[in-house]
């Protein structure tokens, strides 16, 4: 059984940063893809920002620029630092994790709650 762990959100004013962290444990393997999704009252769950095992990142539009994936497979820990924060970024925040191997596996932490005020 593999679980997710978040760490980072909170309160910050429009301009500001913060620093999200999530620990995968649970499993011998290491993850092939790691991310970050978001889901404002009201919306469905979009992605913000997605990196592979090897490194490679994507974005969304929204995001570019601003917000920096990254992740330490060592300690199966994924990152996201975002900068400059908005209003409109305000969401509950989950991390993901896919495994592939012996057996395909999604996995969802429970959400950190990131609130950006104006």
């Amino acid at each position: 059984q593999v679980q997710l762990a978040e760490s980072g959100g909170g309160l910050v004013q429009a301009g500001g940063s913060l620093r999200l962290s999530c620990t995968a444990s649970g499993s011998l393997f290491v993850p092939n893809t790691m991310g970050w999704y978001r889901q404002a009252p009201g919306k469905q769950r979009e992605l913000v920002a997605t990196i592979t095992r090897g490194g490679s990142t994507n974005y969304a539009d929204s995001v570019k620029g601003r917000f920096t994936i990254s992740r330490d497979n060592a300690k199966n820990t994924v990152y996201l630092q975002m900068n400059t924060l908005k209003p409109e970024d305000t969401a509950v925040y989950y991390c993901n994790a896919q495994y592939y191997y012996p057996n395909s596996v999604d996995a969802w932490g429970q959400g950190t709650l990131v609130t950006v005020s104006s």
